[in-house]
């Protein structure tokens, strides 16, 4: 760009950014399997691969302490590093814990926040081996970074799919989303009316799956115990859109998503109906699902037939054919990704 001149970080979204800001790194190491651009990256370590991925969330971005619990987001902000990992098809190991708060976090309040952190060291079995902690002037803000391994030749990218691979989903999309919709609409009520309780009409699941959602460690077990390997991966942060369009890019192809498979909890569906919304919509470009998104060989297809929780969505296609979503009236439609939007 033009000196002097000033680009608004929105034009570019996210990536594009990332990109722009990155372009002039070139890998120097030889150790350096794979750098910016997957869901993590895999420096050569041995007869394993060592996996690095860091995330951060910011309070009033990321998350709003008027209806997180500080214990729910330690545990969160665990969970979606750790996603990313499994995403390579690797074990995460360790993890580190930075923040930055203002004077109106208390000890007992960051005791609470650690407490969910630790909560999630010991479900997924990963070690908290340091970080670091400074004030800020406002808010919370925490960063984590998960360090994980995996063997080489199992460890999978964006950038593995090709055409005729069947397209997989784990879990159900869009509960996240939805939880999201109840939350902020209790919260503007109690804003008016503070005297009223706030009504979560029991959603329970929806509401658990954006404050305390899961990664699927299980799914990986799977892979494993099946003698699978995807031949791409990717975890749903963004929306489904999103996260296909990342795998089409990498990998140089273009796909077919049926809406028909496109899995969508039954709570969620009616609560999206409530809310005037469409389920698909939601499912497409919801996002903090954290399930996973993966391609997988055809002739794979018999081990992935019976595996619980797994639903088969569509098939890689030639690049110039596009990315599609086929409804279930058999229209056929450009796919969008409006996902989540950092910036």
């Amino acid at each position: 760009m033009q000196e002097g001149q000033r680009t608004d970080v929105n034009t570019l979204g996210e990536f594009g950014l990332i990109d722009h800001l990155t372009k002039e790194f070139p890998l120097q190491q030889p150790s350096t399997i794979k750098g910016i651009g997957d869901d993590a990256a895999v420096i050569e370590n041995g007869d394993l691969c060592t996996v690095v991925s860091t995330d951060m969330l910011v309070e009033g971005i990321h998350f709003d302490l008027a209806y997180m619990p500080l214990k729910h987001l330690g545990y969160k902000s665990v969970v979606v590093n750790l996603s990313d990992i499994y995403a390579m098809n690797a074990t995460p190991k360790q993890i580190t814990v930075s923040i930055a708060i203002s004077n109106r976090f208390s000890v007992e309040s960051l005791g609470e926040l650690y407490e969910g952190i630790r909560l999630a060291c010991e479900m997924y079995q990963v070690d908290l081996v340091g970080g670091d902690t400074c004030s800020s002037p406002k808010g919370l803000t925490i960063s984590i970074t998960a360090i994980g391994q995996g063997e080489k030749n199992r460890l999978c990218y964006r950038s593995g799919a090709k055409v005729g691979d069947l397209i997989c989903i784990t879990g159900d999309l869009g509960a996240a989303y939805l939880g999201l919709q109840l939350l902020e609409r209790e919260k503007q009520i109690w804003e008016k009316h503070p005297d009223i309780q706030p009504d979560l009409e029991d959603q329970k699941y929806v509401v658990g799956r954006q404050l305390k959602p899961e990664a699927r460690r299980d799914m990986i077990e799977t892979f494993q115990k099946s003698a699978l390997i995807p031949t791409s991966m990717i975890d749903i942060s963004d929306g489904l859109a999103s996260e296909i369009f990342h795998i089409c890019k990498q990998s140089g192809v273009g796909a077919l998503i049926e809406e028909s498979g496109i899995p969508i909890n039954q709570e969620a569906q009616l609560l999206a109906l409530k809310f005037k919304l469409d389920p698909v919509t939601c499912a497409l470009n919801g996002g903090e699902d954290y399930e996973l998104l993966f391609t997988i060989n055809p002739n794979d297809v018999e081990k992935v037939k019976y595996l619980p929780d797994i639903y088969i969505a569509g098939e890689i296609l030639q690049a110039k054919e596009g990315i599609k979503l086929n409804t279930k009236g058999g229209n056929l439609h450009d796919l969008k990704a409006q996902g989540w939007v950092h910036f």
